[in-house]
């Protein structure tokens, strides 16, 4: 194939956007990695490149594992692929920096050998298509990706999503939904790499855009095999247009010896569900909820209690952040945003552990975003994904971008804080 034609013809900057440095970048990365792919693997006439966005959580903090609302968006940063099918059953998948992964797909059976390892989502994502009845089969890739690993992005479920878009383009002429690309890929981590997670990153670096999840679900179904769910609305809007970029801070705190402190959010949520009966509290009236509140705190504990209130009024939040983008009035979004951030800090409580109260990382970079964009109404910031340690997000206004950064820079190191552009695609098949 040439490689130059392509790159010239539009397509990068309909995927990627129009800032010159950014698709700059893009143009010499998309041909090392099909040089790389032809060193690797030889010339094909059959290759094709495949891109998966990374994410970010825009609203619903710790509300997708009670089944509750969610609004993520797809980001500029993605898994990028240069593959081409081969005959049979072999998947021969080389990831830069890391190694050269060989998987035969004609075998489904999980295999605990490949607990937590990238080869195991190969195969997941192959046994989800075959259980979805999909056609699968083998092929060779280079994949290269700008998603960083442990960076709050997603990069798993940008992988995921990128192994379900070249077996939708290369065996089922690209008419896998999307959807249908992240329940699977929700499906390979937590029946093959061991991990339990939501549906909510799947979802982001699937669909593109910003999205607008309901994670409400039928209890009988399979949720890889019902149609009907998630419920969700894709929604256009791009906060550049209105003279504000994304900037997401890496806060450098270690995740670490967290594993308890996530956990401990989820199950108090659903000590709280269980009170009446349920297994999640989206299946909860809220009004009963407050009206029960005095005996609900002496079953649970007050902690799960506030936990709960944030979940109830994060739900509504999401719902009326989604309104305000579909509207186009984003200084109604931003008011609820920054609401967001505040009930994740008071009530949410997952800023920081209660085991190392002097490392606060992040509570640092919120409060010093405070300072910084509260003057003169700058913009605004709050946890971003799971929170304790990882990475913040803001909106800021473009004139006092560079400050913002500059400011998380100094706190935090080179390199901890960067800006961030929404893209229309999450997973699509680039050529």
């Amino acid at each position: 194939m040439d490689i130059n034609n392509f790159i010239e013809s539009g397509r990068l900057e309909e995927i990627y956007g129009h800032d010159p440095e950014l698709i700059a970048y893009q143009k010499e990365r998309y041909r090392k990695a099909c040089d790389s792919y032809e060193e690797h693997f030889g010339k094909t006439d059959d290759l094709h490149a495949f891109s998966a966005s990374g994410r970010s959580e825009i609203g619903g903090n710790h509300t997708d594992h009670q089944r509750g609302q969610v609004l993520a968006a797809s980001l500029h940063i993605d898994s990028l692929a240069f593959a081409a099918p081969v005959p049979g059953s072999i998947v021969t998948l080389y990831s830069e920096g890391y190694e050269t992964y060989t998987v035969d797909i004609s075998d489904l059976e999980v295999k605990d050998s490949e607990t937590g390892k990238t080869a195991s989502l190969i195969r997941g994502v192959a046994a989800g298509f075959a259980k979805k009845g999909l056609k699968t089969g083998g092929f060779n890739a280079y994949v290269t990706s700008d998603v960083i690993g442990g960076s709050g992005l997603s990069s798993s479920a940008s992988f995921e999503a990128l192994v379900g878009e070249i077996l939708s383009g290369l065996y089922n002429d690209g008419g896998v939904s999307t959807v249908d690309i992240a329940k699977i890929g929700q499906y390979a981590e937590n029946q093959y790499l061991g991990k339990p997670c939501g549906l909510m990153d799947q979802m982001a670096c699937s669909v593109g855009g910003f999205v607008h999840i309901d994670f409400a679900r039928n209890n009988d179904m399979d949720p890889l095999l019902d149609d009907s769910y998630p419920k969700y609305e894709r929604i256009d809007f791009d906060p550049e247009d209105y003279g504000y970029y994304l900037i997401i801070t890496d806060t450098k705190a270690s995740h670490a010896d967290l594993t308890d402190e996530y956990a401990a959010i989820p199950q108090e949520m659903k000590d709280v569900a269980a009170y009446f009966g349920k297994e999640v509290l989206s299946e909860v009236s809220e009004d009963e909820f407050i009206r029960l509140l005095p005996d609900i705190r002496k079953k649970t504990g007050d902690r799960a209690v506030v936990r709960a209130i944030h979940y109830f009024e994060e739900n509504k939040r999401v719902v009326e952040e989604a309104k305000a983008l579909a509207a186009d009035d984003f200084q109604s979004f931003l008011g609820i945003f920054n609401n967001s951030a505040k009930s994740s800090f008071q009530y949410l409580q997952n800023i920081y552990s209660v085991k190392s109260v002097n490392l606060q990382s992040m509570s640092v970079a919120l409060a010093l975003s405070d300072v910084v964009l509260n003057q003169h109404d700058k913009g605004c910031a709050r946890v971003h994904g799971g929170g304790f340690a990882g990475t913040i997000q803001a909106f800021v206004r473009k004139e006092y971008a560079d400050e913002y950064i500059q400011a998380m820079t100094a706190l935090l190191g080179e390199g901890s804080s960067k800006k961030y552009s929404i893209r229309k695609y999450g997973c699509v098949q680039v050529f």
